[in-house]
């Protein structure tokens, strides 16, 4: 199946009188688009179509579902007090717009030179980005949204499912509650996983549904690694990045993988 066709498979699901819908090829995206609210959700399609190969209907049953319930909640109001403890942060990438469609910033901080930290509200099934518009009209301060998503981050449980290949471990966290790749901003279960590590410790935060943290032996860990992490990447639903991570001092540095070596980008 190629964009195309999944395009107008997605389209043939959600077919509504009040939703608009926007195939940009050379993006290869999918946009659906509430016409009374003007808002909506952006579809990364290769991600579909790799996690159709291996699932078939269930995939695009999945993004149906997970688009349905997105637009249903733009037209509901939405209010930061009372739900504190709804409130978490979430990675994605550094090509991720800044704000909304309607121009209104969203509240985010730098993170990595691939990464952002967005802040967000969950509404259970979905959730929204909370943006400056919102703060203000609660009075809410940027400060106090990011100290109470980093705390509620940290209160997650962290399940971790661990693999070996040729003398590296991989460590995998993979709930699927949406913030997995959130679990980065867990200072001590890093500082925890730190010293379970004999050699050289990476992650990765390929999509925001899995968070990978590698103990490299060797070379063959550093291809394994970007293998595997590429292979997230593309079949993830809202992608984040394909470069790994090392982890030192407490601090994250993009690497490349390239065959059997390695940089810091």
């Amino acid at each position: 199946m190629d964009s195309k066709q999944m395009c107008e498979e997605i389209k043939k699901r959600l077919a509504r009188d009040d939703w608009t819908f926007q195939f940009d090829r050379k993006k290869d995206t999918l946009r659906i688009e509430d016409k009374e609210t003007k808002k909506g959700v952006t579809i990364s399609l290769p991600g579909v179509i790799a996690k159709w190969h291996e699932q078939k209907d269930e995939a695009v049953d999945e993004i149906v579902y997970y688009v349905e319930q997105a637009l249903n909640t733009m037209h509901e109001t939405h209010t930061l007090s009372g739900k504190e403890k709804d409130i978490y942060p979430v990675i994605r990438s550094t090509s991720f717009p800044t704000e909304t469609k309607e121009g209104i910033p969203l509240l985010y901080d730098e993170h990595t030179a691939e990464t952002r930290i967005y802040y967000a509200l969950d509404l259970g099934n979905t959730y929204r980005l909370i943006d400056k518009k919102m703060m203000e009209q609660e009075q809410w301060n940027e400060e106090r949204i990011k100290e109470i998503a980093r705390f509620n981050v940290r209160s997650l449980d962290v399940h971790v499912k661990e693999d070996k290949v040729a003398g590296n471990t991989f460590y995998f966290v993979n709930t699927n509650d949406g913030y997995d790749a959130s679990r980065i901003l867990n200072e001590p279960f890093l500082a925890k996983m730190k010293k379970k590590i004999t050699g050289t410790m990476a992650l990765a935060v390929p999509h925001q549904d899995v968070l990978i943290i590698a103990d490299l032996q060797n070379e063959v860990g550093y291809d394994v690694l970007a293998q595997m992490t590429m292979s997230f990447f593309a079949s993830g639903r809202v992608p984040i990045t394909a470069l790994s991570f090392l982890y030192e001092d407490g601090e994250l540095e993009p690497i490349f993988i390239l065959g059997k070596n390695y940089r810091k980008k």
